[in-house]
């Protein structure tokens, strides 16, 4: 699939649930925030056959994000009937990593080929306050249930502040260097000001090249994260919500006054 600003969109990324086991303090406040209701999220099957129908448009990556996607009830089962599409070369997840030590061989045997894990910082007094709820070691411990579970290459995602100087970051940084795991900075970003930069280490946030579409998990196809343009695949039916996602593509992101980083998968 080609935009009509002659980028080749071949990335989909799936937002399988809104709901999470943390409450990192940039991405909701520590009450939480209003959940959709379970009749609104989309099934398995309906993520599947977007899915599939994306593949068949070109969409040959896909990563599973949230909230988080592992909470998601019977998330295996899904990661099993996506990694069946014919045409699929990059299967990947996003997740805070705290269940990996559970699933993380599950999701290998399932047919998911790597992960991305959040860490920002290496210090748990310090991560505790990041996330309000988070227990450092379970996450490290998940990082090691990946490694053993061959979900290579394993990423790790740092939210930064401004630069990869920072002293969580560079903790962070050589945490990754010890341990053979690959670091991407993704400076804090602002939705509604529309404030975002280049992933370092990562394609994200690049608007030239940008080659992604989101499906949130109540069923909307979104050309760009910061843009409140959405396509309702319920509504219009999901042919034709790719079709106006892909022909509407902004040339950069803007703003984005309707969404949170928990219901859009980031």
């Amino acid at each position: 699939m080609l935009d009509k600003f002659n980028r080749k969109i071949n990335y989909l990324r799936i937002s399988v649930t809104d709901r999470c086991n943390f409450r990192c303090v940039y991405c909701m406040p520590a009450e939480g925030v209003k959940l959709m209701k379970h009749s609104e999220i989309l099934t398995f099957d309906e993520i599947v056959e977007t899915a599939r129908i994306g593949v068949s448009k070109g969409i040959d990556k896909i990563r599973l994000t949230g909230g988080e996607p592992l909470v998601r009830k019977d998330i295996i089962d899904l990661v099993k009937m996506i990694a069946k599409i014919d045409g699929l070369k990059d299967f990947g997840m996003t997740t805070n990593g705290v269940y990996l030590t559970k699933y993380a061989q599950k999701l290998a045997d399932a047919g998911l080929h790597r992960v991305n894990i959040s860490l920002d910082t290496i210090n748990p007094e310090k991560f505790r306050e990041i996330t309000r709820v988070g227990n450092l070691q379970d996450v490290l411990d998940g990082i090691e249930a990946a490694k053993k579970a061959k979900l290579f290459p394993i990423k790790i995602n740092c939210v930064i502040q401004k630069t990869e100087f920072e002293p969580d970051a560079v903790e962070v940084a050589k945490f990754c260097e010890q341990n053979d795991l690959q670091i991407r900075y993704i400076r804090e970003m602002d939705l509604e000001k529309g404030q975002f930069w280049q992933v370092k280490g990562g394609e994200g946030g690049a608007c030239k090249t940008c080659n992604r579409l989101r499906l949130t998990s109540d069923g909307k196809i979104k050309p760009c994260l910061f843009s409140d343009l959405e396509y309702d695949i319920k509504e219009q039916g999901i042919n034709e919500a790719y079709d106006d996602a892909i022909e509407n593509k902004p040339e950069r992101g803007t703003i984005n006054k309707i969404n949170k980083f928990n219901n859009i998968g980031g």
